[in-house]
């Protein structure tokens, strides 16, 4: 590591030389100077509102002449290194005293008290200190829930501890810091955003200095707070490129011994350990004198352990002048030579030696591309059973976990953030390393600002260039990780061997020759691909992977081999005991060749001796490549397995030639699926002779061959038949297409002759995997199954520009365009080609098909952008009769009924952009809502200002208030005009008897919920003095309106409104401005009647009743939503009481025909639901045990919050689209990135 300080050079020298004495506790000296009250606040911070004593790092600025001369005392004791008074010094712990904004002035100026002291010592005796900028984990924890009723949840994230972590630092280097100390690191996650926030701090500034690490066990397991071992510990901090680790704090030196040992044992650099005065004592104080705790960490130094030591709680200078005296008597700890051995961790550590581990199993079904049960789960929101899904592979052998959230309907960083966070509470499950795995990169960040331990990130690679490979790959070097590389280039995926071996060895010397990641540290992925699909250029897809394997241990010192197992055997979807067989076969090999770990569902694997002989030929064969008839053979076998199981339920053939006594058209349709041609020419014949029922040679391919291509479709996407048995079905249809056309050409012919206008038999389908995307093995199925069926294929292969693929469907005039995908990326690109065809004036259909696409992503993501026929293709069988559709005579039927399910669909999203008219954000701000305040002044004050929290509300009181429409759309009993909604609806003639049943279970429900207290209602109300500030709603600490203590972000209006007259409205509209002077306030509330619902729903579910476990849900959400309504009554009748007369029914409440407004986050007045977090701060409504998602929602489920306006003329608006110029003065406010406000503000944005 290079050091950019002046001091290294003579620091490097002394720990070679001799045991350096770090001073020993800060705390313990202040206490004795016994400061008052007022010394503590100076003459600065005389006025502060809040008590700032015990704030000791304040005193670096209010009692600078304190500090540094604790300092000097230490260094007159013997101390080399002493550490800056800085253990609280960042916004997080700072914001106990509302001095957060003190941070780097509090660091900068505790740094340079330490150097004047250390420079003063210097000149005086001559001798050479160092000074340590001490950087303490802070008053909260990134790995362990505050709350044990929501093990997910965090009191602070990963990117909120780097920030502070940042401001930090800087304050200490700007301060004259020679070494920087992460110290008494409890809890790991929080570390390793400090060592991400300096190195990355480093890369910007250019300026490295050395760096300290001090962990802390804190009790006799030997395990840190979070769960780690040393060894994982220690394995989770390597990546630093420490000067030294160590142990300090907790423990005394007795009981710190088998723990500092195993350090020394293990680690790379030099040790550290500065323990307690020993135990406490049951006063909470120190007892071992400096002679006895000198004594005690004798032995440290005697057995060659420690290069550094000194002293933390309950120690002073006359502690450190005994251990510096016994320090001089033993030589320093000679640190580890670096191992180049892999080593990963979570709880534990995993050391991956050949002698020990051969392979690694990858756990595979937390994947939700993986595993169609996990996926369930996940969208359901069921993670206590995605859990335990981890649970078991870990169970079954897993050695590392495999994480995936790739999916275009999920949103991947809050459920990787969720997921990630629920393991990191079971020691069972986390003990274990994480494959963070994503095709989006910002994805894979949240999973690794998620995990203490050491993971593998899967996966980049050179498909999008160097640039953004190595950005990547730095970024994976500082979270401290693995990394998978993918054998993908700019020129897509390689197939072959040589091209496997090519673009590893490319990226092999990128990473280790210009990023600096450890070589042990890369593995490699190249491709295992899928075999036996009845292609011939796939049969040689296994022997590639193995002998590229084989080729790159060879050439590639010390990297790693991995793969996903479940593409080799795609083939055989549903029939388990072939696959595991493939993937067991194929790993006995692969291993052998250099194979050293895959993703594969380890506890499902049959070991490779045990497998029936005559399938182990089959599998070697075709895995191997052996001969031509490898596929073939496997192929019958597994069409034998699936007729076995067929004849055990009852549906076997008593004769294999049964079906020639059907009809032409049953006998058509049987060849197709079974892929027979024996007899397809004579059955076709007989079909085109009988011209009474198919006057035309088409109409035999439109009806009875299209008819058994339908089935071959549907037999397919139920996983009853395989990809081989497809593309056969596509040749009989084929042969029997072959047959007929030299008749439709007579038949084209006459018809010309006769003036006659012909039917087009067939179309041009253009095919192409989108840019970002190098899967092309579904796709080139596709082109196969259509172009045995006549159609003319356009193949553009993979990572197509959206210009390409348009430029080419115009100057082919194609009839049908068809985008594959297979990652998550590829599905945006959709959108963007969908998008573009629109703006070129396209026509054609468009298909979407891939692994990732569905039909609801089409329906909701990409349909509504393109009008003339978007279609989801599940798989390649049923491109046939889609395509066939879209090009025969009934067209706009086919379309019609698509888009008609389509629109069902998107019932819940509204995803149509319209054209629009938008004014500027400088131009909606003059055009404002102009309140004229002196007429119509702020109403009356509140009867309180603070928070008041509201426990156990009767839910009796709440029934009349319920709106039962939202009730009945849940169970999608819709009635038709004129009986739509509650009650009209019982009135309906199709759903009325229905919907009757249905509110008289409900209020059955509601009377036992009621009388039994099954479900408890809380509620947290706040008011507090406010005025408006441009677009935003400052919020003082008290009636003097002086200290800011939150500021709420308001968006406003933009799309034109048809009156001139109209306001363009944003929020801070309904508040007094601030330059008016008057005083205004703003009120919020947050409210639950959901505290039990989880349990009881869990109660029915367990008794498989899952009716009243969703009318628990629907019921709890209904009285959510009426506590809110009465607790704003109460608001405007009492608790503000500016509409103490009003008297309005339920009815009146629905309809919103009160005074005042009550808009809550995230919905069309403020659609940013961050400004929840600023709600939660500012009336601490956790504490209710209402608590936020990452993503902002509130749990328990049955929850609502809002923002309370009460002046007369406030009313609820939605803002609707907005420009990129509101975008960026919002990001400026609220001190965001402008991509991050685009994020959270992507459903609003008029612009792409």
């Amino acid at each position: 590591m290079q050091y950019t300080t002046e001091s290294w050079p003579a620091l490097e020298k002394a720990l070679k030389e001799r045991i350096l004495i770090i001073d020993g506790a800060m705390g313990t000296m202040i206490q004795g100077y016994k400061l008052t009250e007022e010394q503590f606040r100076g003459e600065e911070f005389k006025d502060w509102p809040s008590d700032v004593k015990g704030n000791n790092d304040l005193l670096n600025i209010t009692q600078p002449h304190v500090i540094q001369e604790i300092h000097e005392k230490y260094l007159e004791a013997g101390a080399d290194i002493i550490e800056t008074n800085t253990f609280n010094s960042t916004p997080i712990s700072l914001a106990d005293y509302n001095m957060g904004h003190l941070t780097y002035r509090s660091n900068k100026a505790a740094a340079e008290n330490a150097v004047r002291a250390s420079k003063a010592y210097e000149a005086k005796t001559g001798k050479k200190t160092w000074v340590a900028g001490g950087i303490g984990p802070t008053s909260k924890t990134c790995s362990i829930s505050p709350s044990v009723e929501h093990p997910e949840f965090r009191n602070v994230t990963y990117d909120e501890l780097v920030e502070a972590y940042t401001e930090q630092t800087r304050g200490l280097i700007d301060g004259g810091s020679d070494v920087l100390l992460v110290e008494t690191i409890s809890d790991t996650p929080n570390a390793k955003a400090a060592i991400f926030a300096i190195n990355t701090l480093a890369d910007r500034t250019g300026v490295r200095l050395p760096l300290l690490i001090s962990g802390t066990i804190t009790d006799a397991s030997g395990r840190t707070l979070s769960g780690q071992t040393i060894d994982g510990f220690y394995t989770s901090m390597r990546h630093a490129g420490m000067l030294s680790i160590g142990l300090n704090c907790a423990l005394g030196a007795a009981q710190m011994r088998p723990y500092l040992s195993r350090l020394s044992e293990i680690g790379e650099c030099y040790i550290s350990t500065y323990p307690n005065a020993g135990l406490p004592n049951a006063m909470g104080e120190y007892d071992q004198d400096p002679e006895q705790m000198a004594e005690a960490v004798r032995d440290f130094m005697e057995s060659g352990f420690v290069n550094i030591i000194g002293g933390c709680c309950g120690t002073t200078p006359e502690h450190i002048v005994a251990i510096s005296k016994v320090a001089k008597q033993y030589a320093p700890h000679v640190p580890q030579q670096r191992s180049n051995v892999m080593v990963l961790s979570g709880l534990e550590r995993l050391r991956f030696e050949k002698e020990t581990i051969n392979f690694m199993n990858i756990g595979e079904r937390c994947n939700v591309a993986g595993s169609l049960k996990f996926k369930r789960l996940v969208k359901d929101n069921r993670y206590e059973e995605a859990v335990a899904i981890a649970k078991e592979q870990v169970e079954g052998g897993a050695q590392i976990l495999d994480i995936n959230f790739d999916d275009g309907l999920l949103d991947g960083v809050a459920c990787m953030t969720k997921f990630c966070n629920l393991l990191a509470s079971d020691p069972d499950i986390c003990k274990v390393p994480f494959c963070i795995d994503s095709s989006k990169f910002h994805v894979v960040e949240a999973g690794m600002k998620c995990v203490q331990g050491k993971a593998i990130v899967n996966s980049i690679s050179l498909k999008n260039g160097e640039k953004e490979f190595k950005e990547q790959a730095l970024k994976i070097l500082r979270y401290g990780a693995a990394v998978v590389v993918m054998a993908f280039d700019e020129r897509g995926q390689a197939a072959e061997m040589e091209e496997k071996v090519k673009i590893c060895t490319r990226s092999y010397r990128i990473l280790v020759d210009e990023v600096g990641f450890p070589p042990e540290d890369i593995i490699f992925d190249p491709n295992i691909l899928t075999i036996a699909t009845g292609l011939e250029e796939h049969n040689n897809y296994a022997v590639n992977f193995i002998e590229a394997s084989r080729r790159m241990k060879a050439t590639l010192p010390l990297c790693k081999i991995s793969g996903g197992l479940s593409n080799l055997s795609f083939s055989f979807r549903g029939l388990e005991e072939i696959r595991m067989a493939m993937h067991s076969v194929f790993l006995f090999h692969a291993i052998q060749a250099g194979l050293d770990m895959a993703i594969v569902n380890a506890g499902a694997l049959p070991p490779y001796t045990d497998i029936d002989p005559k399938l182990l030929t089959l599998c070697e064969d075709v895995i191997l490549n052996k001969h031509d008839k490898a596929t073939e053979n496997i192929v019958n076998c597994a069409e034998e397995m699936r007729q076995n199981k067929t004849a055990k339920s009852g549906g076997g053939e008593s004769s294999a030639e049964a079906w020639r006594s059907g009809t032409v058209q049953e006998r058509l349709s049987h060849a197709l699926v079974k892929g027979i041609t024996a007899h397809i020419i004579e059955d076709t014949e007989e079909a085109r002779a009988n011209k009474e029922r198919y006057p035309k040679t088409l109409n035999v391919i439109e009806g009875p061959l299209m008819d058994g291509m339908a089935i071959v479709g549907e037999l397919f996407g139920a996983g009853k038949m395989f990809l081989p048995q497809v593309i056969k079905s596509a040749r009989v249809m084929k042969k029997a297409v072959g047959y007929l056309i030299p008749f439709m050409e007579e038949e084209k012919a006459a018809a010309l002759a006769a003036g006659e206008v012909q039917d087009k038999p067939a179309g041009t389908v253009l095919l192409a995997t989108v840019k970002g995307d190098v899967h092309d093995i579904g796709k080139n199925i596709v082109g196969v199954v259509l172009g045995c069926n006549n159609y003319r294929i356009i193949d553009l292969g993979v990572m197509c520009s959206c210009e390409k693929i348009l430029e080419t469907a115009k100057a082919e005039n194609v009839d049908v365009i068809g985008l594959s995908g297979l990652i998550t990326p590829s599905l945006d690109e959709m959108v963007h080609v969908a998008k573009e065809m629109t703006r070129n004036g396209f026509t054609v259909p468009l298909l979407i098909g891939g692994a990732t696409t569905s039909r609801m992503h089409t329906a909701v993501k990409i349909a509504p952008f393109y009008k003339h026929g978007v279609v989801h293709v599940l798989d390649a069988s049923k491109s046939v009769v889609t395509v066939s559709q879209l090009q025969g005579d009934q067209v706009e039927d086919f379309k019609e009924e698509v888009a008609e399910l389509y629109d069902e669909l998107r019932e819940e999203y509204d995803a149509t952009r319209k054209g629009m008219r938008l004014l500027t954000l400088a131009d909606a701000r003059k055009r404002r809502l102009q309140i004229d305040w002196e007429k119509s002044p702020p109403v009356r004050k509140p009867t309180f200002l603070g928070t008041k929290t509201i426990e156990g509300y009767d839910l009796q009181c709440l029934v009349d208030k319920i709106d039962w429409n939202p009730f009945f759309a849940v169970w999608q009993i819709r009635g038709k005009y004129p009986n739509r909604g509650y009650p009209k609806l019982f009135n309906d003639e199709t759903v009325g008897a229905e919907a009757k049943r249905l509110f008289s279970e409900a209020q059955q429900m509601l009377h036992k919920i009621i009388d039994q207290k099954l479900l408890t209602a809380k509620a947290v109300l706040g008011f507090y003095p406010a005025n408006a500030v441009g677009d935003d709603i400052e919020v003082y600490a008290d009636e003097e309106r002086k200290t800011v203590v939150k500021t709420f972000h308001g968006l406003r209006q933009q799309m034109e409104k048809e009156r001139t007259d109209d306001p363009y409205l944003c929020l801070s509209d309904f508040i007094a401005p601030k330059e008016t002077g008057l005083p205004d306030y703003l009120g919020l509330f947050s409210v639950s009647a959901g505290f039990g619902a989880d349990e009881l729903c869990a109660k029915f579910e367990a008794e498989q009743d899952d009716f009243n476990s969703i009318m628990v849900k629907a019921l709890a959400d209904r009285l959510a939503e009426a506590f809110a309504e009465a607790l704003h009554e109460e608001v405007r009748k009492e608790y503000w009481g500016y509409h103490a007369d009003e008297v309005l029914d339920a009815a009146a409440l629905h309809k919103q025909q009160y005074q005042g407004v009550r808009p809550a986050p995230g919905y069309p007045s403020q659609p940013d639901h961050r400004e929840k977090l600023l709600m939660w701060d500012l009336a601490d409504i956790a504490k209710s045990g209402m608590l936020l998602t990452d993503s902002q929602s509130i749990m328990p489920a049955a929850s609502t919050c809002a923002l309370v306006f009460a002046h007369p003329q406030s009313k609820y608006f939605a803002v609707g689209k907005i420009m990129k110029d509101q975008i960026e003065d919002y990001a400026k406010r609220t001190g965001t990135s402008i991509e991050e406000c685009e994020r959270q503000l992507g459903s609003i944005l008029s612009y792409e």
